[in-house]
């Protein structure tokens, strides 16, 4: 993997903002002017967490998998502002050679950005581990010493849980096709195979029980932006579900649900809730259309509404872990993959919300409110919803995405949501299904909807047997954790033994396309290898069907 293990790292600056390290191509076989060996570069402690903060955290991105889930998937529609990005990617059109160009800026968000920036993640972290080894610190450092060294580790691990989602075919199999394995800084020249499942699976293990000694959990805001116990056993929880093993997944998960606070002492709930949806000195809101939400709902400094505030980023409610996005910082801004400039319909819509999607929060009017207060979170109000979407052009069914409605001082720019607790209860309903207890399954599924229902009328079927639960987790999954990067894998996870398909609407695009849904069990649900990889590196194996 020439492109990734052949980056040499050059210490390019030392100062208060951080410690940069940057890749330098040229420099592969010689050594140039200037260049500093890691044991040059991490010297004590201090510059060890600037590495850290300015080097691992700094590239520590994963908006290409969310971006091409949601295109690949049936999560968004072409958008009325879009100039034909990714609509190749949106009609299953899937090489080794894709790449695809999101939000108005080159972004490769398929197979090429995926395997590229989390192998660079890995490069980096390798390298300071390395590094590390050169540093003995003092007695009084030694804990912010080993408090580097784990969440180093647990983001490597991170990382490899990320490129055996996508590019692992069956991570059920330990002995099935996993990705390469890079433990150490390895030779310039080596070209290495990939591994299997299992192997990668022994590093994933090691960095995560190491990480889980030496790590705490913390309930403060701050702490949601950095690498805790939270993130650990969390990591745990979702790769043990994706691998098969549910006896784990619901151990870490619990877990997790253990550690979290109350959010709402007058339910006990652990969850944002959807209430109050009104302010105490504003009029009713029109419930039955939303067309008099008023600005205090939807302002991105701050909402009366705690689930509204939890996506605005003015409260850290009930995030586990979030990689921090500052008005004027570094790292890519997730509104606009879906807006060019914000999120109203004069902002040049790339992406609209799926019609499918939206249907299952939406209210049409004359009938019963749902209640779903994700219904006005992801949808912004200057939207134009048409009543009778089937006989218009797709484009101008205008959902805009506001589930990222951007900071107070950029309209674009909201942190990235990794890990939420709605999630671990997803993930014990899951493992309680598995274990055959339908009851709890149906139980934790209810805590979330009543969550996220302002009526207090949320309700979940009796599960009478394994497919129709798994049929709706998965339901419940694809609305809470949209946009999110998750329904991709879902869909590969659990279609088949959920008795469903990818759900797209004929309205989801604007042509008739020869294939609305792509099967399930397609080829299509592993990555392609990048062609930059497989032409530079002889030894590592392309994925079946590519």
């Amino acid at each position: 993997m020439k492109r990734i293990i052949n980056t040499v790292l050059i210490l390019a600056t030392l100062s208060a903002t951080g410690f940069a390290l940057n890749s330098c191509q040229d420099a592969l076989d010689i050594k140039q002017a200037g260049e500093l060996k890691p044991e040059e570069v991490f010297t004590n402690v201090s510059n060890l967490n600037e590495a850290l903060n300015g080097s691992v955290y700094a590239v520590f991105d994963p908006i290409d998998e969310i971006y091409f889930t949601a295109v690949f998937t049936d999560e968004v529609k072409p958008g009325s502002g879009s100039g034909g990005q990714e609509y190749e990617l949106h009609r299953f059109f899937l090489d080794p050679s894709t790449q695809i160009v999101g939000g108005g800026s080159v972004s490769t968000g398929s197979s090429d950005g995926i395997w590229l920036n989390n192998y660079k993640v890995i490069n980096r972290v390798n390298r300071l581990l390395e590094g590390a080894k050169n540093i003995t610190p003092s007695s009084g450092e030694v804990a912010q010493y080993n408090s580097i060294i784990a969440q180093a580790r647990a983001i490597r691990a991170f990382c490899y849980v990320q490129l055996e989602t996508y590019f692992a075919p069956n991570m059920k199999d330990p002995n099935g096709l996993g990705v390469i394995l890079i433990k150490d800084v390895p030779a310039t020249d080596a070209k290495l195979p990939r591994a299997k499942n299992q192997d990668v699976y022994d590093l994933i293990n090691a960095d995560l029980d190491y990480a889980r000694s030496i790590l705490t959990y913390s309930n403060t805001a701050a702490a949601r932006y950095t690498v805790g116990k939270g993130f650990v056993n969390a990591l745990s929880a979702r790769f043990n579900l994706y691998r098969g093993n549910t006896t784990l997944a619901k151990q870490y998960a619990q877990d997790v649900i253990n550690n979290s606070p109350i959010l709402d002492a007058a339910t006990g709930s652990k969850l944002t809730v959807a209430n109050p949806i009104v302010t105490t000195t504003s009029p009713a809101i029109d419930l039955s259309t939303g067309s008099t939400w008023r600005s205090e709902f939807y302002g991105t400094a701050s909402s009366f509404n705690p689930y509204r505030n939890l996506w605005n980023d003015s409260s850290r409610g009930e995030i586990i872990f979030s990689l921090n996005r500052l008005p004027l910082g570094a790292g890519a801004t997730i509104g606009s993959r879906w807006n060019t400039n914000q999120s109203t319909v004069s902002g040049v819509p790339m992406w609209f919300l799926g019609r499918n999607l939206f249907n299952l929060i939406y209210t049409p009017a004359g009938q019963p409110d749902k209640g779903d207060v994700r219904r006005y979170n992801y949808i912004d109000p200057t939207s134009i919803i048409q009543t009778n979407y089937q006989n218009v052009d797709s484009r101008n069914d205008r959902l805009v995405i506001d589930k990222y409605p951007g900071k107070t001082s950029t309209a674009t720019r909201n942190d990235l949501k990794v890990f939420r607790l709605s999630e671990m209860y997803f993930i014990l309903a899951e493992a309680e299904v598995a274990a055959g207890n339908l009851a709890s399954a149906q139980a934790l599924i209810q805590q979330v909807r009543v969550a996220r229902n302002y009526l207090g009328t949320a309700t979940t079927p009796v599960y009478t047997n394994a497919q129709f639960a798994y049929a709706d987790i998965l339901k419940e999954r694809r609305i809470e954790l949209a946009l999110e990067g998750h329904r991709y894998i879902d869909l590969k996870r659990l279609a088949t033994v959920a008795g469903v398909t990818m759900d797209r609407n004929i309205k989801d695009d604007f042509i008739t396309l020869p294939s609305l849904n792509l099967p399930n069990d397609s080829y299509k649900y592993t990555l392609p290898i990048p062609v930059q990889e497989t032409s530079a590196n002889p030894n590592c194996q392309q994925n079946p069907g590519y």
